[in-house]
């Protein structure tokens, strides 16, 4: 159609997302917007008289739609809610806790190099020393920088659901759940607004039965805060590129559950644990008290584990069953279950963060710091400092150029804490494309020198590129040709029967905590794909498909919504794709050479992982 017959609408600013970076961009522009008399401080350009007319819209049905479990400093979020009380916040607890544990390898399945399995005999010489218990060692001393003391643990979904419904009581800002944002207006090098998705067409985005074109939302400042994997953000980035030495190829697969304990299990509220070493050195894992008998657990399957056929949800369940938690597990309740893809390149993944009528906010604007672990108390933060600069702005009556953005908001930034503690830790993982061991040195080096030494590690691609590489060993290449046969007959992925022949013993199905991934979807969150959007995941070039052996999108599909099919293709799924983005980032098949363009194309879309617990 005609983008003249497209409706469209003016307002003065548009926020793309409803996250913690927009929260705090939201919570700060509402404090500054209205005068002590009932004026606006800053009039509006598009409705004269009135304050500035500010939307939000958020793909998700739900504000409070998110999957994390988050143990921060909240030193922004402090900022911002002086008089903050935790107890009004569903899940939320100070923290009073604090471990960090190595978890040894109960099973003999792990795929150890021979510098950890002589640690982990070491480690059990020792077994009669107070720090080691149930096959773990218990750090006896945390760095400073890895500490969350003074902070919160918090539900990531409960957390946004009461700062939205505080936004909304403020009433400065119309916020719109349920709303998917296709891509950016961009006229010349300037960007004029968003473009919403349009409704009514078939999966391939035909129009159809009640075709209704997404309209165009006008602003004279558009805020991007759509996370890792957001439509808005991806194509801001292809259309102005990154700067020059950024990258945004580290990344990791979150996947998380929140459990009711069994009645004889209680923990102190605001304890928190962070482990390495278990089930493959590569992961690291978490659990926090929320309450005393509710807490959320998950991992982080990062890019440098080399696994072709990995899986976030069945090596949760083996984390789950380490002895060190399942003490505390065992016999629990699976209230909810999600799972989120996660930008891991920190500082150097950062795009360019304004332009003319536009500013980048949050995770998407690289502010997660990669050695802390921390990301909500950095997107909170940038977010505030982008309100503060917009208010300072909208008085002086300058316009949202490219120049008076870098004046205010970006001067904010990288004078602010967000920027050094960065700085700090943008290297301090790169030992990790070399080895585990090397990146544990690597961190522990830029953590106590403050990022002036660190451990380099250029990605070694020929390392495990194959599973004969990664089942070297263990499994012959006839065998693994026949679990290839095999599963791609019954279009199921490789990583059970693979980790079975592997060592690694079946999970014990209990119905209750220990079920299938599908289970999971059923049991931890109402998966809804309503009709009327075109799919979001597409393949461009399904050939690529047929020939990719691997198929490393199915093997980490955190909701089974990518299968195999018997041609040797895939098929997708949307009623159980959960939008975590991990295919998108562990597509191996390029379309353009040395530009990093995969076959995978992750859109803006509706449905996915509805659960506020999250």
């Amino acid at each position: 159609m005609l983008d003249s017959e497209r409706q469209s609408i003016d307002v003065d600013i548009v926020c793309v997302g409803l996250g913690p970076a927009t929260g705090g961009f939201l919570k700060t522009l509402s404090q500054g917007l209205i005068r002590e008399d009932g004026t606006p401080e800053i009039e509006s350009k598009v409705m004269p008289g009135m304050p500035l007319q500010v939307a939000c819209y958020e793909r998700a049905d739900d504000i409070g739609f998110g999957v994390s479990g988050i143990a921060t400093r909240a030193r922004s979020l402090k900022e911002s809610y002086p008089d903050l009380n935790v107890d009004e916040i569903s899940l939320a607890a100070e923290i009073t806790n604090e471990k960090v544990l190595y978890l040894l390898d109960p099973i003999g399945a792990s795929r150890r190099s021979p510098t950890l399995r002589m640690a982990d005999r070491i480690i059990k010489a020792f077994k009669w020393l107070p720090f080691f218990e149930k096959d773990a060692f218990e750090l006896p001393y945390i760095p400073p920088f890895l500490r969350k003391e003074g902070g919160f643990v918090f539900s990531i979904g409960q957390l946004m659901q009461w700062v939205g419904a505080d936004l909304m009581s403020m009433g400065a800002a119309v916020i719109w759940p349920g709303t998917p944002v296709s891509g950016p207006l961009i006229e010349g090098e300037d960007v004029v607004g968003v473009r919403l998705v349009d409704q009514g067409v078939d999966k391939e985005g035909r129009p159809a039965v009640g075709f209704m074109p997404g309209m165009d939302i006008r602003a004279g400042l558009t805020v991007v805060g759509d996370g890792p994997v957001g439509s808005v953000g991806r194509q801001l980035d292809e259309h102005f590129g990154l700067p020059e030495g950024n990258h945004q190829s580290e990344w990791a697969v979150g996947t998380k559950v929140v459990i009711d304990l069994r009645d004889d299990v209680r923990l102190e509220p605001g304890t928190i644990y962070h482990s390495f070493g278990f089930p493959e050195p590569e992961i690291f894992g978490f659990m926090y008290a929320h309450t005393e008998s509710t807490v959320s657990a998950g991992i982080f399957v990062p890019s440098w584990f080399k696994n072709p056929a990995k899986t976030s949800y069945r090596y949760l369940q083996h984390w789950m069953m380490h002895p060190y938690f399942w003490r505390y597990l065992e016999g629990g309740r699976l209230r909810s279950w999600g799972a989120k893809s996660l930008q891991e390149s920190g500082r150097r993944g950062e795009p360019f963060l304004v332009g003319n009528g536009y500013a980048r906010i949050g995770e998407g604007s690289g502010s997660t710091n990669v050695l802390t672990g921390s990301g909500v108390d950095e997107a909170w933060m940038t977010g505030k400092q982008l309100a503060d600069s917009v208010l300072e702005l909208g008085k002086a009556e300058k316009p949202f150029t490219k120049e008076n953005l870098e004046q205010t908001y970006v001067t904010k930034r990288r004078s602010s804490w967000v920027e050094s503690e960065g700085r700090i830790a943008e290297k301090s993982r790169d030992g990790f494309q070399r080895s585990v061991v090397r990146g544990m040195i690597g961190m522990v080096l830029a953590g106590f020198t403050g990022g002036k030494l660190t451990l380099s590690g250029k990605s070694r691609t020929d390392e495990a590129s194959t599973l004969e590489d990664y089942y070297k060993g263990k499994l012959s290449p006839d065998e693994l040709d026949r679990i290839r046969r095999e599963c791609t007959e019954q279009g199921l992925p490789l990583h059970d029967t693979l980790m079975q022949k592997a060592g690694w013993p079946e999970i014990p199905f209990d119905g209750q905590l220990l079920v299938s991934q599908q289970d999971a979807l059923l049991m931890g969150g109402k998966v809804q794909a309503p009709a009327g959007y075109a799919d979001h995941v597409v393949f461009l070039y399904p050939e690529l498909c047929e020939n990719c052996g691997d198929k490393i999108c199915v093997e980490i599909c955190s909701g089974e919504a990518i299968e195999r099919e018997p041609e040797g293709g895939v098929r997708f799924d949307r009623e159980k794709c959960v939008h975590c983005g991990a295919c998108f980032w562990n597509c191996s098949q390029l379309v353009e050479a040395g530009e990093g363009k995969t076959n995978i194309e992750f859109r803006a879309g509706a449905g996915g992982l509805h659960s506020a617990e999250n």
